[in-house]
């Protein structure tokens, strides 16, 4: 079976990002994009069970009614998450995507992505959710649970879709940031692309023939490769560099066995994700 790009789709502002990620990845690698929204299990056609009115006397006009109101809902949500999809296909189509196919599911989100793992490439995941708190610059509570539980790339749309030219990779020699590399050897994704490899805070001889090995083997695979390192805390120094320097996206590990580690174990790594303002693509 052909790997998918799995573009999760919601009714929040990050999904037209989602949606032109998709189709850039799409157009880069030839993948079909597959646009997914899920409806929780109280949004789908399960009815209320009323039978506890019953006992308490309640008319059976009045449970009558409410199950009405049920299916009222179901189909209300069902038709929402058909628009979702509609208005996301074509999104997707107008930037370019020519095979797209659409999916609305009903159950638990996180479950539904490691049940489709087999024919995913690459998961993609807006930063915040529908139900979002902005104010607070909370990220949807469904990132890190997909994160954890996926075993393919998760890309993690920022708020608006730009044109990617400089890739910032994240590398600290540990399983998953080497994973992230090989992954990328094998990709046509970011062949033409300007890749520099950065480890974070005093780098032994043990990570730093690791790093050339590294760099070594992408550009083995025709990539444009820089090496660096830099000084600090990872969170902030690698905001510095995208910032500073003008990098269109962050590549890193989801466990490793340095200071990156800490980035997405614990809290810090919701700080990362949540601080930068570019897509941040994540193995593990």
């Amino acid at each position: 079976m052909a790997e998918k790009i799995i573009a999760l789709v919601d009714g929040s502002i990050y999904a037209a990002s989602v949606c032109e990620h998709a189709a850039w990845i799409s157009g880069r690698t030839g993948a079909a994009v597959e646009l997914l929204h899920i409806m929780g299990r109280r949004q789908g056609a399960d009815q209320q069970d009323l039978s506890g009115s019953i006992r308490l006397g309640a008319r059976k006009r009045l449970l009558e009614e409410l199950a009405t109101l049920d299916e009222q809902r179901a189909r209300v949500a069902n038709e929402h998450g058909r628009a979702i999809l509609d208005d996301a296909r074509a999104l997707v189509e107008k930037a370019g995507a020519t095979e797209v196919t659409t999916r609305l599911l009903q159950g638990d989100l996180v479950e539904t992505v490691a049940e489709l793992q087999s024919e995913t490439r690459v998961v993609l995941i807006g930063k915040r959710g529908e139900a979002a708190d902005f104010a607070k610059g909370h990220l949807g509570s469904n990132l890190e649970r997909i994160v954890r539980v996926s075993q393919k790339p998760v890309l993690v749309a920022s708020r608006a879709f730009r044109p990617v030219n400089k890739i910032l990779v994240a590398y600290d020699g540990g399983a998953s940031a080497q994973k992230a590399v090989d992954y990328m050897a094998q990709s046509p994704l970011y062949q033409g692309l300007e890749l520099t490899l950065v480890t974070v805070g005093n780098a032994d001889a043990q990570t730093q023939s690791k790093l050339k090995l590294a760099a070594d083997k992408l550009r083995a695979a025709g990539l444009q490769v820089a090496t660096r390192q830099v000084d600090g805390h990872p969170d902030s120094a690698l905001s510095a560099l995208i910032e500073g320097e003008g990098f269109d996206m962050l590549v890193m590990g989801a466990y490793g066995h340095s200071r990156i580690r800490s980035l997405v174990i614990g809290s810090t790594t919701t700080e990362m994700v949540r601080s930068c303002k570019v897509p941040v693509l994540m193995f593990r």
